[in-house]
Parts: C-alpha cells; structure tokens; sequence
C-alpha cells in the first residue's frame, strides 16, 4: 500500500517505520534536521525492548508533491498545523485517498456524518475560515485515537516508550471496505488498529483527560500525579471533567469510564509532564483549540455552561499569548528578599 505520513516526528515517524519495516511504499514528510538524518541515513525505530531497526522510506521530502498520489494519507501533525497543510495535499490525492487524522482533541470534522440537530455544524475554533474542510474532503476521512507514546530521541532516530494501538472508525459509523483494508495493513505491521462504530466516544476519552490536565500543567508546571494528589488542582481537574461529560452526552457521547477511574488513571502515571508542558518548556506552540477551546465551543454550541473550562481557557490563551510575545522564552524569576 502506498502511503504517505505528513508530519514524521514521534508518533507519525514510529508509524511510517513500522509501515515500511512490513514492505508497504512510504513516504515521510518531515523537515530540518530531522529530514536530514533519515535521508542520510534511514529512519531509526528503536523498539519498546530496546532494539534498533533501520528503515529507508520510498521518499523523504518537506514538499508534498514529491511524494505523489497515495492510497492512504496519515495526517500526524499537531493540531494547529492542519491548516497550514491541508491546501498542499492535493498532489497526495487520488479517486480513492483516504486520509487519516491523528490530531490530538476534538478533530474538525467532528460533525461530519452525523445525523440530527447539529448535523453540518461547523467548529469556528478549529477551522475558523473553513480552509481546512475545502482543502481535505470529508468523505475521505477515517478518524483515529492515537494510544503510543514516542520521543525523537536525536534527528532521525526514534524511540517507542510505551504501546502500539491506533483505534480507527468512519466518522458516519460505518464498517467500510477501505477502513477494513487500512486497519489489517496497520496489523501486518505489528500494531494494533480495532475498528470501532463509534470513533467519538473513543476520542472523548482521551480528551476527557487531555482537556484538564494539559492545561492545568501548562500553568503549574506540575506533573500528573502533583494535580491528582494537589487538593485545589484535583477539584478543578474534576470539575472541567464533569463539564466535558455533560457535553459528550448531549451529543450522544457514551463515556465507559468513571470520572474518579480516570483521574485515579492519571494519578498512578506518576511524575509524568503532560505534552503541552513540555510545549512550554520547550517553547512550542500549545494545542489549546483542540484540547480546551474545542470543548468550550461545544458547551456554547449544546447549551451547557463550563465556568470551570472557560477560566482554564482564558489562563492558558494569555500563557500561549505571553509565550508568542516573547519569543516563547520565559523564565521564573528568583524570589529575593528585602532587606531591612
């Protein structure tokens, strides 16, 4: 199968690695240092056990036309460069492309399929001038829960902390050929790729969690056990996660988990720093729409009130405002004491 991974760094390039190592024709878009080293010297996939495997893709580029028509398109960047990328994939595109979204938080399509009140409702937080959705046909999506943990250890060098899955569903529900076809490939390649009816309730999940703790993180720069185990910090975790539920079940969201389960979940992670608070320290952009923002469109959109998501929302948008004034370098200051 010929597919291309938009986006190779942890998560995209550990994928496109497997994909390869199991024969099928990828191609890797990447860029920088990064793209150097595995057109030098392939694309290393250190595996959970602590072995190496060496790969060289069929074409690693930074421009897309390169790479020529695919059967599948992996879109793994983050969420904020969607926009970006999505008016350059049209050289990916045949008759039958399917493209595969990875984004982390609600995805833009979230309405998409669906039927009922909200069928063709648009969220102005994710694709604000709707580029997104005329450069990448609906039709053409599978949405996915991505479930590893990665780290680019060093340009073209990538290593799998923990897990294999990628959940995949249809937006509108149904059991295709297509998605059939993509989840065995997953398979053949050591992963594991379930195909699920219901590709939201799966999303939500993640995002259940996702939209408290990133956040909260981000601001205290404290680790996922610090939150859980921080009496104030917990009650607001909790609080924006009771919020997210009663959206999610609005909308029909079935959530198999309890609320105390999952932040029992994050606790026992440890001293574990969540993705946006190695953004910041890192001075990476933050996946703020996707992750919070999303969800507090949604609340408007169901009619649901989140006091609790809508302060962390504004905390967080002055962090990634201060963090863009400043070049995204800050710095705690040292604490002196007057003298008498």
């Amino acid at each position: 199968m010929r597919i291309c991974v938009v986006g190779a760094g942890a998560i995209g390039g550990m994928l496109g690695a497997r994909l390869a190592l199991a024969g099928n024709t990828v191609s890797l878009i990447a860029r920088g240092p990064h793209l150097r080293a595995i057109r030098s010297d392939g694309l290393t996939l250190i595996d959970e056990a602590g072995t190496s495997h060496v790969t060289r893709p069929a074409c690693a580029t930074d421009t897309l036309v390169d790479a020529g028509p695919q059967d599948v398109v992996v879109l793994a960047m983050k969420a904020h460069q969607v926009a970006d990328v999505a008016p350059q994939l049209f050289p990916l595109l045949e008759s039958g492309t399917r493209i595969v979204t990875m984004q982390n938080g609600i995805p833009w399509w979230y309405f998409h399929g669906l039927t009922g009140p909200w069928h063709g409702t648009t969220l102005h937080s994710l694709d604000p001038d709707g580029s997104i959705a005329r450069h990448v046909p609906a039709e053409r999506i599978i949405g996915s829960v991505v479930y590893p943990a990665c780290e680019v250890v060093r340009p073209g060098v990538i290593q799998v902390i923990e897990g294999n899955r990628f959940s995949l569903g249809e937006p509108d529900g149904s059991d295709s050929p297509s998605i059939r076809a993509i989840s065995e490939v997953f398979k053949a390649a050591g992963l594991r790729a379930p195909v699920t009816r219901d590709i939201r309730s799966e999303i939500w999940l993640k995002v259940w969690g996702n939209l408290s703790f990133n956040p909260i993180s981000a601001l205290t720069h404290a680790t996922l056990e610090d939150i859980c185990l921080y009496g104030p910090t917990r009650a607001l975790a909790a609080g924006m996660m009771t919020e997210a539920q009663a959206i999610g079940e609005k909308l029909g969201v079935r959530f198999k988990v309890s609320l105390d389960k999952r932040i029992a979940g994050a606790q026992a992670v440890g001293q574990h720093k969540t993705s946006m608070l190695q953004d910041v320290e890192q001075g990476r952009p933050l996946e703020l729409q996707a992750l919070v923002g999303s969800v507090a469109e949604l609340g408007r959109i169901t009619q649901t009130p989140t006091p609790s998501i809508d302060a962390v929302w504004a905390l967080a948008s002055l962090l990634a405002r201060t963090l863009q004034q400043h070049q995204a370098r800050l710095s705690v200051a040292s604490t002196t004491r007057n003298q008498p």
